[in-house]
Parts: C-alpha cells; structure tokens; sequence
C-alpha cells in the first residue's frame, strides 16, 4: 500500500477528481482519501511514480507520506 500526502486536497470533488484518475490507470486499485490528513492510501499493481503521474492528472501535487 502507498501513502501520498496532497496538500491541496480540501473537499469532495478533490477526492472524486483523485480516485477517477486513480482508477483509470489501475480499474482494481483501492483508494482511500482521508480530508482532515490530506492523504491518499491506494492499494494498488502500479509503482509510486505511476500513482503519483495520476494524481497530478488529476491537478494536484502528490509526495510519499
């Protein structure tokens, strides 16, 4: 499992916009974005650079946390 922390993730569009791009790449990927930490945990078959790649598709700047 990967930790990311997104510190510009602030309300529910975010997480939807994360977990979209996310699961394009990796359809069997699970997410979980928690707001209050501003993290993102993803179990998932893509490496740490393809998860972050798809996070910043989705707009936002993503580091292991």
């Amino acid at each position: 499992m990967a930790r990311f922390s997104v510190p510009n993730m602030s309300c529910g569009h975010c997480t939807a916009s994360i977990e979209d791009k996310i699961l394009d790449a990796d359809e069997g990927a699970d997410v979980t974005c928690d707001l209050e930490s501003r993290t993102v945990e993803v179990d998932s078959i893509l490496d740490e650079a393809a998860l972050v790649a798809a996070i910043k598709a989705a707009g936002f700047e993503a580091t292991a946390a």
